[in-house]
């Protein structure tokens, strides 16, 4: 085949070349004449055009697949001839070998068929998902009940495929709990007896030196009873073997010892984990001594709306970042201490006010149910590691009312300063589609516009609700159609 007098081969073969000379162009090129703004837009290209890359290289796999070059070359498989010829890990050979099955061409006798996700391999092939959103969007896809239809599954694929475009893969689970929330709300179409299938914890033979290896699958449930005790005793600082001044705190620790006990603290968030763990289940300490977290008790703490209470359908948030399906939350609930919250139309807490400077117990529960987690935009840590930040600053006269107050993590609290480099916050106003959401206003060398953004991490269900309303009313309306004519 031709195409400009010159054979689709040598074509390729030139485009392949001008590719790598460019590559080498930016390789050796002086970048320190850019400007910050500049460097940053040069980034967000390059993984554009290395987006793009990854759908050519489906094509290109593909091929491969199809003339049996691996069986030719004397090799069992894509995965181990990617590893041969790419030199690649094993793990990786057979994740691109996935993505170009989910992404890439498919064909049978006489046609040409659309990938087995098509709005994902579409936005891939014009840089807007990574090969990562694709690989998650594939193992929530693969979680979908059977029962669904294939309009039902395309729509759902679209769904996770546009919010992919504007966040990152790890938010792709939160948006899928809440479709399948809202695809099977009373668990005809996947019970918890699937789910429970899955569950397990599996203890490896125990290695020379005495650590043995553990893996698993915990429950929804499982994970959000753990998650608020890692939160206080896995912070850095705490419950320290090698540290004896370390606190494990029963009660109350003061800030201070707890601020030298994380400056001296060299452990990796796991190795945290696995020390507070065993603080956790020491028989002289006990799951009843944890005492209070960041001003509340150490427990879960579960948000739902009188709407979805009421339908018995959706999911449940948790202060800790997770999501809860609204039958198992409300099992939770049986034997909980109940909080009402009031929230305005646009989803903010109504005035809880106070002259001091720390805020209440009341005021950081309300903002747990209506902030979720830090507010800083592309930051996912959880209410769990946030504390109460003043939007305008208590030492510029800002008041200790819950309209003045929004949560931040740490290290998101430190970036707000007043110098050139500094972040600041605002209350978003009233016309904004986020009235009365936290904004975020980033340094000039990140953001130029000065245009004050907010999170929406923690507040997927947002983004979709709409769609998911009206795919919920479609599924039920075609269900009642297959059934048939009712009688009065």
């Amino acid at each position: 085949m031709t195409r400009g007098g010159e054979t689709l081969e040598a074509a390729a073969a030139i485009h392949v070349a001008a590719l790598s000379d460019e590559v080498d162009f930016l390789a050796e090129d002086n970048l320190d004449p850019m400007s910050d703004s500049e460097v940053v837009k040069l980034l967000q290209d390059m993984e554009s055009c290395t987006r793009r890359m990854a759908a050519v290289q489906h094509r290109v796999l593909h091929q491969i697949e199809m003339r049996g070059i691996p069986a030719q070359s004397g090799l069992k498989s894509m995965p181990r001839f990617l590893e041969h010829t790419l030199h690649l890990g094993a793990a990786d050979a057979r994740a691109r070998c996935r993505a170009a099955t989910l992404l890439g061409p498919r064909e049978l006798p006489g046609q040409t068929l659309p990938p087995w996700l098509p709005w994902t391999a579409a936005a891939q092939s014009v840089g807007l998902v990574s090969a990562e959103h694709a690989r998650v969007i594939g193992r929530i896809m693969d979680r979908l009940p059977v029962k669904l239809d294939v309009e039902q599954r395309e729509t759902v694929e679209f769904q996770l495929a546009e919010f992919a475009t504007n966040t990152t893969p790890d938010d792709l689970p939160k948006i899928g709990d809440r479709i399948l929330a809202y695809l099977d709300p009373d668990g005809s179409l996947t019970d918890d007896e699937d789910r429970q299938r899955g569950r397990g914890v599996t203890f490896g033979k125990r290695r020379v030196g005495g650590m043995s290896p553990l893996s698993g699958e915990i429950t929804t449930t499982l994970r959000e009873l753990l998650e608020p005790v890692l939160a206080k005793l896995a912070r850095p600082g705490m419950c320290n073997p090698a540290d004896p001044e370390s606190p494990w705190a029963p009660e109350h620790v003061d800030r201070d010892i707890l601020d030298a006990a994380a400056n001296r603290d060299r452990r990796s968030t796991a190795q945290r984990n696995h020390d507070a763990l065993v603080a956790f289940l020491r028989p002289e300490r006990g799951p009843g001594r944890l005492g209070e977290h960041r001003g509340l008790p150490v427990s879960t703490i579960l948000t739902m709306s009188l709407a979805e209470v009421e339908a018995r359908a959706g999911v449940a948030t948790t202060a800790s970042g997770g999501s809860v399906p609204l039958p198992e939350a409300l099992r939770l609930a049986e034997k909980s201490t109940p909080f009402l919250a009031i929230f305005d139309h646009n989803g903010m807490p109504l005035h809880l006010g106070k002259v001091h400077r720390l805020a209440n117990p009341a005021q950081r529960l309300a903002l747990i149910a209506a902030e979720r987690g830090c507010t800083r935009p592309g930051c996912n840590a959880p209410a769990t590691l946030a504390a109460v930040h003043h939007i305008t600053d208590w030492s510029k006269d800002g008041p200790t009312d819950i309209e003045n107050l929004t949560l931040a993590c740490d290290a998101c609290h430190a970036l707000v300063n007043d110098t050139p480099n500094g972040w600041k916050t605002v209350v978003m106003p009233p016309d904004s589609p986020f009235a009365g959401r936290t904004g975020w206003i980033a340094p000039p060398p990140l953001d130029p516009t000065g245009i004050p953004k907010v999170n929406t991490r923690h507040h997927v269900g947002e983004l979709a609700v709409a769609t998911l309303t009206d795919l919920r009313t479609r599924t039920t309306h075609r269900a009642r159609k297959r059934a048939g004519p009712t009688r009065e």
